[in-house]
């Protein structure tokens, strides 16, 4: 592992002041072990420059040309912990703000980016942060920088009290719409409880709502010119670009940006605590949950990656002890999770326990007492730690394999140069889990799991100076004309000798493999003589103990393999899915297949799940969306079909209560065969090696005798009126608004029209029904329409949670725009143009991940697509008329004829919402069926 080095270089004054840093990108070949407990696992170390503008903004170049792509990061370093009592919320609301207009361009932030087809874009605000960032094509770098450098540099003057108040308004709905949730009061309390007075982690990020009603012009804008400098800034940039281009490119952009007033920095205070405290409350929720934190060292210390590994050993997977204690062996918690939390300041060690309805939440917190103090007594075993460092690694590895987004390359750079100033932090605190003793990680439990001071010290502040720019602001962004083709593997195609179909796209930029195994069953399949659920229940089992391997002895072995493995359900099919990395891809195949073929379906494994899935029903069933999808399904396709049913697949109680091991016996032999299965892949093997592992680990899986069952999904007519189902959710701050009919199928031949018909409508962030409910009434936090994919006919869905007292004129809004596209308002030109250029110009990014390589491919085996689908989808988009939009709309929106599916506190929603006479009302208990 290469270490990075800071190098100062003299230049003159009107050039850079560039601090260079250079790493090798690389997982190096695993080095053997030097001590005891170290694992041998390879280095990871990305390459980067590191320059600092003559105005303080540091830039981070990270060259990466897999895809013609830029990552475009902006790290500012302000969070909620830099705010004042009284004054909370301010962080988060700028970041709102931001997204709003600026002085150059006074749109919606959004708006270019989706013309030039931005994919994983986003901001966030937390303790000690507030971050931007999206993936362009490498065509369209000069419109994100003269976007970000616009908003940095050049916010103020659009800033007036109309969009303060709106923005106000949409974060206060955000606020609403988070503590609607159950357990959304939770981190209020546990922050006031785990920091002590004078302490900045006391408050939520969100903030209170007083305190955003206080906030004035002046206190929004006095907090930006504070906090929003470019030497409080650091930009990244990640991709398809070198970092000669990217400096003269931030040069050119930023470089007139003034550096901003010195800014404070607070020390680290950990607050270690020595007392045990308690508190209780209550809230909307279906069952307990036991929450325990300790305040520990801050990010990036040694003591904090020892501790991670405590979290993970003692609580991080089915394979921890706590899981095994409480829920595999005592069966007391339907889950159990540890976890550590790291912030700038300080961080908190965190254990949360959902406990069962008929166990006892003081035995469960004695038993977490006990795991702790044998912890704190004899560390974790030599395999235990190999373990969960294995699985820190491998976790690093899949978020590097994206240049942006969450935890990808450029969110780990900006990250540690923000809170360390070494944009390579990430590599010390690997080296720190490779190294780490079994008794070092219990040392530093055993010492931490409670202490702290607090210091402020000044040093000088540097001098920064801005430089000349002859850039004019007044044209506006840049025009970006012209953008890189997409680039996906061809698809090879093969048969294994049982009949079972393999359909592989080839890429070798990481070293992984990612595998679905799809089979034709899905939730439609329980209607073919099983209970609702049946089909998402028997794949959860599979990893829950196979003919030769326990529930655990699976775990271990894939997290020892650094693989993942999931299972599920979806309407129409059935997979399971695999994460491999290369070098181990014949044993974690082995292991696949294991899994897959051989479930033992053991009575102790489906009482410990039969338990789980049953709280998770009770979840849904507190959930305001949780409930309106439990129901609407069944209101939409009528009893009897196959797609009436809950649409998270989980089933009924007394469904799931019935289930029996021959039920899942049964199901996975009807269902889960061979010969109705296709494995996808993608990654780094190519078909000559892949298929003798096939063969080996799934050629010899012979189907049953009988023929493979056959599905039906009839058609639904359409209603003959509307009707309106009502649920009572006493004292809900928000209403749940859902409406929804029928669609045809994913297979229609003009469902790429009728997808770019609901883009326009209801489908993208600045849709016609986002930018009035959002961002014109400010009632939302988000509103959409949006069709899930299926064989049959696809629900047609509009969805807006709305503040209790908006609701019927929110559904007045939303059903006015429903009907004025389908009559006096159709879609335009304008907004076709929109969205085809949108959907053109993101392909290149869409695809950065096996992952979603993997989906692609999934998406042409299921719905019978050729497979240059995805190398012709440009040409099909561009190719779409206004008129042929339009006919969409009036083919598939009828709203004389929608469900609607209303969820809130009907003592005062009731009655506004019959005013409005929409249909027939009729009022639904919790399990859905008519109350008198």
């Amino acid at each position: 592992m290469l270490s990075s080095k800071n190098m100062l270089v003299a230049a003159s004054a009107a050039a850079l002041l560039c601090g260079c840093a250079t790493a090798t990108v690389s997982t190096d070949a695993p080095k053997a072990a030097t001590q005891a407990g170290e694992l041998a696992l390879p280095s990871v170390s990305i390459d980067f420059e590191k320059f600092v503008l003559p105005n303080g903004l540091t830039l981070i170049v990270h060259e990466d040309h897999k895809a013609p792509i830029v990552a475009v990061s902006v790290w500012y370093h302000v969070g909620s912990k830099d705010e004042k009592p009284g004054k909370t919320g301010f962080a988060h609301l700028f970041e709102h703000l931001m997204f709003n207009g600026s002085e150059n361009y006074p749109g919606e932030f959004f708006a270019p980016f989706e013309q030039v087809g931005a994919t994983s874009m986003n901001g966030t605000t937390w303790l000690d942060r507030t971050n931007y960032f999206e993936n362009v094509p490498s065509t369209a770098v000069d419109l994100a920088l003269w976007m970000e450098s616009d908003r940095m540099g050049h916010l103020l003057g659009a800033i007036d009290q109309a969009t303060l108040d709106e923005q106000r308004g949409v974060v206060q709905n955000e606020k609403r719409q988070g503590e609607n949730q159950p357990y959304g009061m939770v981190w209020e309390r546990l922050q006031r409880a785990s920091f002590p007075e004078g302490h900045p982690y006391r408050w939520e990020t969100i903030g209170s709502m007083e305190d955003l009603n206080r906030a004035s012009l002046e206190d929004v804008k006095n907090w930006f010119g504070e906090y929003y400098g470019a030497a409080n800034t650091t930009l990244v940039l990640a991709g398809d670009i070198t970092p000669e281009q990217a400096r003269a490119k931030v040069m050119r952009y930023f470089g007139d940006i003034p550096a901003g007033p010195p800014v404070a920095r607070r020390e680290q205070w950990v607050a270690a605590r020595t007392e045990s405290t308690r508190d209780r409350m209550q809230d909307r929720v279906a069952q307990t949950r036991i929450y325990k934190s300790w305040n520990v060292p801050p990010f990036a210390s040694e003591d904090a990656d020892l501790l991670d590994l405590a979290a993970k050993v003692l609580g991080g997977g089915r394979t921890s002890r706590l899981y095994q204690r409480l829920v595999v062996d005592e069966s007391l918690v339907d889950n159990v999770s540890v976890s550590a939390e790291p912030f700038e300041l300080a961080s908190l060690f965190l254990v949360t326990a959902d406990v069962k309805s008929d166990a006892d939440p003081k035995r469960v917190e004695a038993i977490i007492d006990e795991e702790m103090q044998t912890f704190f007594e004899q560390g974790p075993s030599v395999e235990e730690l190999n373990r969960a460092k294995t699985s820190i690694f491998a976790g690093l590895v899949r978020g590097a394999e994206e240049i942006g987004g969450f935890g990808g390359k450029a969110d780990l750079l900006a990250s540690c140069q923000t809170y360390t100033g070494d944009p390579a932090c990430f590599e010390t605190s690997l080296d720190t889990t490779r190294k780490a003793s079994p008794e070092a990680v219990r040392k530093a439990a055993r010492t931490w799991l409670a202490q702290g001071d607090y210091t402020l010290t000044v040093s000088p502040y540097p001098s920064f100076e801005t430089v000349a720019s002859e850039l004019d602001r007044s044209a506006g962004p840049p025009q970006v004309d012209n953008f890189p083709s997409l680039g996906f593997p061809a698809l090879q195609r093969a048969e294994l000798s049982n009949g079972m179909q393999v359909v592989l796209a080839e890429r070798h930029d990481m070293p992984l493999v990612e595998m679905r195994l799809q089979f034709d069953a899905g939730y439609a399949a329980d209607a073919s003589g099983f209970g609702l659920g049946t089909a998402s229940f028997t794949m959860a089992m599979l990893d829950e103990g196979s003919e030769g391997l326990q529930a655990r002895e699976i775990a271990e072995r894939f997290e020892d393999l650094g693989a993942q493995f999931s299972a599920d359900s979806g309407l129409d099919t059935s997979e399971a899915d695999l994460s491999a990395l290369r070098a181990r891809l014949p044993e974690t195949l082995a292991l696949f297949a294991e899994v897959v073929r051989n479930p033992a379906f053991r009575e102790d494994d489906l009482e410990r799940l039969r338990g789980q899935w049953l709280a998770s029903i009770a979840q849904e069933k507190s959930e305001p969306m949780g409930l309106a999808l439990r129901n609407l399904p069944p209101l939409l396709y009528g009893e009897g079909h196959p797609y009436a049913m809950p649409f998270s697949g989980s089933g009924t109680e007394e469904s799931i209560t019935a289930l029996s091991a021959d039920d899942l016996r049964r199901f996975h032999q009807t269902w889960i065969r061979p010969d109705e299965a296709t494995l996808i892949v993608a990654g780094d093997v190519s078909m000559a090696e892949l298929k003798p592992l096939l063969e080996k680990s799934l050629g010899d899986w012979t189907a049953p005798a009988q023929a493979a069952p056959l599905k039906s999904i009839p058609d639904v007519a359409a209603q003959a009126k509307p009707r309106v189902f009502l649920m009572d959710r006493p004292g809900a701050q928000q209403t749940v608004i859902l409406a929804g009919q029928l669609a045809p199928s994913s297979k229609a031949e003009n469902s790429l029209q009728i997808q770019t018909m609901n883009s326009i409508l209801g489908g993208v962030f600045t849709a016609r029904i986002n930018m009035n409910l959002r961002e014109d009434k400010h009632w939302a936090y988000g509103a959409y329409s949006f069709m899930p994919g299926a064989l049959g006919q696809r629900p047609y869905l509009f969805y807006a949670p709305v503040q209790t007292d908006k609701t019927a004129p929110a559904i007045k809004e939303l059903l006015g725009e429903i009907r004025d596209y389908i009559g006096s308002k159709p879609a335009t030109e304008a907004e076709l143009d929109k969205i085809k250029a949108k959907d053109v110009r993101s392909l290149p990014g869409k695809f950065e991940t096996l992952s979603a390589v993997a989906g692609a491919v999934q998406s042409i085996v299921t719905y019978d697509r050729p497979d240059d689908y995805i190398d012709t989808i440009k040409q099909r988009t561009e190719a779409q008329t206004l008129s042929q939009i339009r006919a969409a709309a009036q083919q598939i929106i009828t709203p004389d004829q929608l469900t609607w599916l209303i969820v809130g506190d009907l003592s005062t929603i009731e009655k506004p919402v019959r005013a409005l006479k929409l249909g027939d009302v009729i009022l639904l208990d919790a399990e859905g069926l008519p109350q008198p």
